[in-house]
């Protein structure tokens, strides 16, 4: 998010009640807050990101675009901007658009672990195996609970056939979210793979 230090104290209030209910995931309520925001300052730094990335949560990809780019038009420190950018690159299989986009956030705010997972997961479906996965490890070290980077990195293992790596993920991401849908299909998936690739009779993990 952009600095805040300027805003007036009912702005920088306004801005912490939009957060507080992102958090919450009420982001309609959220976005009404902000809208209001933006109408009194159109070059609202913080709204717009905050704009873009509660559009986001709620799968609204055109407002998010618009949100994002606005912000990095007034704002080319805006990482927020450009990370957004990046995941909607990266949602349309845009793979060297969105590691250009992602890098740039990447630069603006170093070490954050959700940038980090976005790049990495980028690099690796472009590719670059190798720097996908070293990228996916450093966001997981910086986030060692998060299921996300969990399943990303042990789908990334998982298509390199690194299949013991593959599935330790998966459980850990079960461990810590026991409902997380996504690493039971990736279990499933790993399943699949180990049975289609070993001889009758061999067919464990």
């Amino acid at each position: 998010m952009a600095q805040t230090d300027d805003f007036p104290l009912d702005t920088l209030e306004h801005l912490e009640q939009a957060e507080k209910l992102k958090l919450e995931g009420k982001y309609n309520e959220a976005l009404a807050i902000l809208e209001t925001l933006l109408l009194e300052d159109p070059a609202n730094i913080s709204a717009l990101e905050e704009v873009a990335d509660n559009e986001l949560s709620l799968h609204h990809f055109d407002r998010a675009e618009a949100a994002a780019s606005e912000a990095v038009a007034l704002d080319q420190g805006s990482y927020t901007g450009f990370y957004i950018l990046g995941f909607l690159r990266s949602h349309e299989e845009k793979w060297t658009e969105a590691i250009g986009l992602l890098r740039k956030a990447n630069v603006l705010q170093p070490n954050c672990g959700e940038i980090l997972r976005c790049l990495g997961w980028a690099l690796f479906s472009e590719g670059q195996r190798a720097q996908g996965i070293v990228t996916l490890e450093r966001a997981l070290n910086l986030d060692p609970e998060n299921t996300l980077t969990l399943c990303d990195l042990g789908l990334a293992y998982l298509q390199s056939r690194h299949f013991v790596k593959a599935k330790t993920l998966f459980l850990r991401s079960l461990d810590i979210e026991p409902g997380n849908l996504r690493a039971r299909e990736c279990l499933q998936a790993l399943e699949r793979m180990v049975n289609a690739s070993q001889p009758l009779g061999q067919q464990t993990l």
